[in-house]
């Protein structure tokens, strides 16, 4: 199906507002536009039960699609029990909801790859050096299928999928701890080496000094095929446009905006409006 215009948003984080008043802006038709989603629909913002609801029938459509971040695969966490619901996480209407077991079933379906056009590869924090975008699908695939599967399925991989520390990759790495390893490169990522390992504590902008022998995974130069497009980092204000690597995450939810990249002509569009409930500082993980 060919669209009038596709748009690649970063993180709605629950800006329900702020959302609507994109899709505003975007001049959005459902009958004629897609829209691709780049995860974390839900968490810190102030209706996040709507924003789960208004994409999921988006994508019921076809006129939408997203993958998944770290604050969603958390929110099925919580739903099966694996994990305590966060305080920053306004997220408690959700399991309040009569349709709460419907919203969770449909986001656990969700990929954590996806190609929004010929030209371009969606995921939420990113590939690592060491994966090429084929072994990155693979991969993505491999804990998708365990996300989808029997809930006694998925309920024995999410205890297993929380660390404080990054597992290393390596050529036998297999089991909860591959799947675990998975998620935080796909999910968590900012800055690792160039062999892939990862650090979980700098959040900060591009000009705070990083930890010896770590930059940001889209600077280890490795040819790419594809243009990667990923949100999930707040403090890049998704200023970040390079030829194999653009950002997203405008960091509405931390007073800033919702961020919108046009496929096609690559053109930035963004929210007028902050999210109504801003927080704080951007140090989630």
């Amino acid at each position: 199906m060919s669209f009038r215009h596709q748009y690649v948003i970063g993180d709605l984080q629950g800006c329900y507002a702020a959302y609507l008043q994109l899709l505003e802006t975007l001049d959005f038709d459902p009958a004629q536009d897609k829209l691709w989603f780049a995860g974390d629909l839900v968490a810190r913002g102030e209706d996040s039960l709507s924003t789960l609801r208004h994409v999921k029938a988006l994508c019921e459509q076809g006129a939408a699609a997203t993958v998944l971040g770290n604050h969603d695969i958390n929110l099925i966490a919580v739903w099966r029990g694996a994990t305590a619901l966060k305080k920053k996480d306004k997220t408690a209407p959700i399991f309040a909801a009569d349709d709460c077991d419907e919203l969770l079933e449909w986001l656990r379906h969700q990929p954590l790859l996806a190609y929004p056009d010929e030209q371009t590869v969606l995921v939420h924090a990113g590939i690592p050096p060491h994966w090429t975008i084929k072994a990155a699908a693979k991969y993505a695939q491999q804990l998708e299928v365990q996300l989808k599967g029997s809930l006694e399925q998925l309920d024995r991989l999410l205890p297993n999928l929380y660390s404080k520390t990054a597992d290393e990759w390596h050529a036998d790495i297999h089991g909860y701890t591959k799947m675990r390893a998975i998620a935080n490169y796909f999910t968590r990522m900012r800055l690792c080496k160039q062999d892939g390992t990862l650090e979980f504590n700098f959040s900060a902008g591009l000009d705070e000094p990083m930890p010896k022998d770590f930059l940001p995974w889209f600077e280890w130069q490795v040819p790419r095929a594809r243009k990667i497009l990923f949100g999930h980092w707040a403090a890049l204000n998704a200023e970040v446009d390079l030829p194999h690597a653009r950002a997203l995450d405008g960091g509405c939810v931390w007073g800033n905006y919702l961020f919108a990249y046009r496929l096609g002509d690559g053109k930035a569009i963004t929210s007028n409006t902050h999210c109504i409930a801003p927080t704080e500082e951007p140090t989630e993980q």
